[in-house]
């Protein structure tokens, strides 16, 4: 074991044989810029000042020879050999709680079919309190199936159960899994809560959320955490699937929205057929939010979770209307063969 010191916030953490640095300080409740924890991004890069680290398999295009000799390093790969002291890009933020990473198991209690694609999976902590915000995400380790996958939790924070929401990819191995295999009463293990997603709440302006099928997961959490906790801000949710029955969880937004006035609920369709009997917004989530808008979304804060082409869209229709990077919000939903494939583009990388 070492002990590795993070630079400018002076703590000092353990790190054990074998662990990254960047494992070892979300377990410690400290934070570290991190994105794909993968050695592909850069975004966790930090500089050895002190001591001797094994650099892992980070990408030679994340981490440059040049950057090598300086002495930085990517912190999801590397391992110290010694006793460190690392430097850090940290930033403060008010709104931001860096709550612990866990390891637990947990009983699966209940799965729902909440839509013909999407299943809904409630989880037993079984006495664990596990703290996270509304945004956060957990990896499942799931049996016989190498690597881990991501899933943001649905319920809000001070819910007992953890909630996912699985759309089954065709040929994933993972989410077949969940569809397929799974059952009330096996036990799934899990690691979390990871991910910066979370609501500005000392921003104290109204809130968008533009959500993509399954990727109402974060917001249904945000809007349950925010409305619980008496905000009283004016909060839109709009969720945009393709036909009616690929709606889910519109009668509990439909109640909060009677039961709220600063609340308001738009479910759109991109693709509605005449027998679905719709009389609501159509096309594009985005297209409906500039609508709902008239194109001028600024002095808002908006939080996007989604496909990645639906997140793209979402971005240019919001800067269009006049609302600047800095209060647009994003988490974009990646199968396991979208993280393997292309990276994404600057846009959706400057986010």
């Amino acid at each position: 074991m070492h002990r590795v010191t993070v630079e400018p916030l002076g703590q000092t953490v353990n790190v054990a044989e074998g662990q990254t640095i960047l494992d070892a300080c979300l377990r410690a409740g400290i934070y570290l810029p991190y994105q794909c924890n993968h050695g592909l991004c850069s975004t966790c890069k930090v500089t050895v000042v002190d001591g001797e680290v094994d650099l892992g398999e980070a990408s030679p295009f994340a981490l440059m020879d040049f950057e090598r000799d300086e002495g930085r390093a990517l912190a999801c790969c590397a391992r110290p050999l010694s006793d460190v002291t690392i430097e850090a890009d940290i930033e403060v933020d008010p709104d931001a709680r860096n709550c612990p990473v866990l390891d637990i198991e947990t009983d699966v209690v209940e799965i729902r079919n909440l839509s013909s694609d999407i299943k809904g999976i409630w989880l037993d902590t079984k006495g664990v309190t596990f703290d996270f915000q509304a945004g956060q995400y957990v990896n499942l380790r799931l049996p016989g199936i190498e690597g881990e996958r991501a899933f943001s939790l649905a319920n809000a924070p001070s819910e007992g159960l953890l909630e996912i929401h699985v759309r089954l990819v065709p040929g994933g191995r993972g989410t077949g899994y969940l569809h397929e295999v799974l059952k009330v009463g096996d036990k799934l293990s899990l690691s979390g809560p990871y991910g910066r997603f979370y609501i500005r709440e000392s921003a104290e302006v109204p809130m968008i959320f533009i959500a993509g099928g399954s990727g109402l997961s974060s917001p249904k959490s945000m809007v349950l955490d925010l409305l619980g906790k008496g905000c009283d801000l004016p909060i839109t949710l709009f969720h945009g699937v393709r036909r009616r029955p690929d709606l889910y969880f519109a009668e509990l937004f439909e109640k909060l929205a009677a039961e709220h006035g600063n609340f308001t609920y738009v479910p759109v369709l991109s693709d509605p057929q005449p027998g679905d009997g719709w009389t609501g917004e159509t096309g594009f989530v985005h297209e409906a939010a500039v609508r709902h808008f008239d194109g001028v979304f600024k002095g808002h804060k908006a939080y996007l979770c989604g496909p990645p082409p639906m997140i793209e869209a979402s971005i240019r229709a919001l800067m269009k209307g006049r609302l600047f990077d800095r209060d647009i919000h994003t988490e974009s939903f990646l199968t396991k063969a979208d993280a393997d494939g292309p990276s994404r583009s600057p846009l959706s990388q400057r986010m």
